[in-house]
């Protein structure tokens, strides 16, 4: 799980978008500046010079980051609709509870608390924010056979898995193979309620779906898209709306862009562009 370090998130108000993860998820603010100039170069987003940006942590203390950066939503942008970085799941203590906490909160319940259709140990729900992200809130009630999944160690814990919508998943499981070097089980056919419901199509149509990691530790999981998906639209030289892009640790990685701030630990950081267009930021070490 330690190779999954952030997660950068676009919206209009870094300072307010802290603020809700603070008030409902307990989360702590750990940073905030503006991008540099040299780390938005690095990025393939000039344009993001400057912008504001805040990182917030679990209270749990765990180094797995949230970085909301300073951008525009283009006003045609629909959560689960477009290729590209899909949402981000979160580990909870306890899924029905926060089921509760979010009946008052400033986030949209898209997918109420359910067991994982093939997989009862695990008990998600869904929520969208503000600035159209996604957010899973998933309940680890036991591992699941060959993978170690992480138990919550404080109400809302940390960043475990990233959701990216693929145009063809055997390429991007390929290309991930390739440049991190992750593997997982075979691609299986879920009952995926809340991308069904994105897209119009009934509850019990199952998706293709494939989760990676590094042996027994899973932290990326890959969708199938519907033919109807579209790709992702930005701003010129800007981050992509919704869930932007995703950070990893990369120990073997010593080359690239010297990074400051608590995300980077010293280290550097190159940026690549997954099969459909997401960015993919690699961290090397300090």
């Amino acid at each position: 799980m330690r190779l999954l370090r952030a997660a950068t998130l676009v919206t209009a108000d870094p300072a307010g978008a802290a603020r809700r993860y603070q008030d409902w998820f307990g989360y702590q603010c750990v940073e905030s500046g503006e991008i540099p100039a040299g780390l938005a170069d690095g990025w393939g987003t000039p344009a993001m010079a400057g912008r504001r940006y805040r990182v917030v942590a679990p209270e749990s203390g765990a180094p797995v980051f949230l970085r909301f950066v300073e951008g525009e939503k283009p006003a045609d942008f629909r959560p689960l609709r477009s290729y590209g970085w899909a949402a981000i799941e979160l580990c909870v203590r306890d899924v029905l509870a926060m089921h509760a906490r979010m009946q008052n909160a400033p986030f949209k319940i898209i997918g109420p608390p359910r067991a994982l259709d093939g997989a009862p140990a695990i008990w998600p729900m869904q929520v969208e924010g503000p600035d159209g992200e996604v957010v899973f809130l998933t309940e680890i009630r036991a591992d699941e056979p060959g993978a170690r999944l992480p138990r919550a160690e404080s109400d809302v814990d940390c960043l475990f898995i990233a959701v990216l919508a693929c145009q063809n998943i055997a390429a991007t499981r390929a290309w991930f193979g390739e440049k991190l070097g992750l593997g997982g089980r075979p691609d299986f056919d879920l009952a995926y309620t809340t991308l069904s419901g994105a897209f119009g199509l009934p509850a019990a149509q199952k998706h293709r779906i494939a989760v990676l990691g590094h042996g027994e530790d899973a932290f990326l999981q890959l969708d199938q898209y519907p033919a109807e998906a579209v790709p992702r639209r930005a701003a010129a030289d800007a981050l992509p709306p919704g869930v932007a892009m995703v950070s990893f640790a990369v120990p073997g990685l010593h080359a690239g862009l010297r990074a400051p701030g608590v995300i980077y630990g010293g280290g550097c950081s190159q940026v690549w562009r997954a099969p459909e267009g997401a960015l993919v930021e690699a961290i090397g070490p300090g």
